[in-house]
């Protein structure tokens, strides 16, 4: 898949350290050959940004705060100016206060917390989607992440788990919706890495030990190989392919579970 990217734009957003899962795809797109445009929630987060676009030929970054309906239509009409038209959508974008993501299931799940999960984790989506669409011209591919705690019911991870079974559902229906503009949307159900978002989750090194000793391949999955498996899905190698939630998890998802 050497280049595969050539010539196509993407838009990264989520990357929030070099261990993100956003930045292992950002990165194998740019090795894809991949021209790059960066964002990042809020000024505090700018530098860090910056740091990260130096190595992908000096990549644009733009504020982009998901959870605000105005900095998204800022975003999109900066990017009408810096680019016109781009080709891929990357959403990595997910968020639950942290007290929600610890302890029993219904104790810690309230009506504010799982307003934000859904918000930030599933509605964001949504919303980058249609401000996305008339940027795609002709064609367009769609990506976002999600986690086997959408299907199954995983120690702490609580309301995440249904904001990320709402974001799977909001893949199938926006890739009904955008098909017919030859916009494809598809997911990534990546195995637990140790990103500095789950480090939010209350026993990830649990995850971490059960999912290598269960899995297929007897190990962890890491942001490099889930980078590749983004890259496949937005390039035209996966021209026919929407509507679909890819497991990168190295066989977990059918070859084990918490008990």
């Amino acid at each position: 898949m050497l280049e595969c990217l050539k010539g196509k734009k993407a838009v990264i957003t989520g990357i929030a350290s070099d261990r993100s899962i956003a930045y292992g795809i950002a990165d194998s797109m740019h090795q894809a050959g991949a021209e790059l445009v960066l964002t990042y929630q809020t000024e505090k987060l700018k530098a860090r940004a910056e740091k990260f676009a130096t190595g992908w030929n000096h990549a644009p970054i733009f504020e982009c705060d998901v959870g605000n309906d105005q900095s998204i239509e800022a975003f999109f009409t900066a990017l009408k100016t810096h680019w016109g038209q781009f080709d891929i959508l990357v959403h990595s974008i997910g968020y639950a206060p942290q007290e929600a993501l610890s302890g029993d299931f219904t104790d810690a799940t309230t009506r504010e917390n799982f307003q934000i999960a859904h918000d930030i984790s599933s509605y964001s989506l949504i919303a980058l989607a249609k401000a996305a669409r008339p940027f795609f011209q002709g064609s367009g591919a769609i990506l976002t992440l999600t986690y086997l705690g959408s299907q199954r019911a995983m120690p702490n991870y609580n309301v995440m788990g249904l904001a990320k079974a709402s974001l799977e559902a909001g893949v199938r229906y926006l890739a009904q919706s955008l098909g017919a503009d030859n916009i494809r949307v598809n997911a990534i159900s990546a195995g637990p890495i140790r990103t500095l978002a789950a480090s939010g989750v209350s026993g990830i090194r649990d995850m971490l030990k059960v999912s290598q000793e269960r899995s297929a391949l007897k190990k962890n999955v890491t942001t490099e190989e889930v980078g590749h498996a983004a890259t496949f899905l937005c390039s035209d190698y996966a021209s026919g392919i929407t509507g679909e939630i890819l497991f990168v998890d190295a066989g977990f998802q059918f070859n084990g579970g918490f008990s």
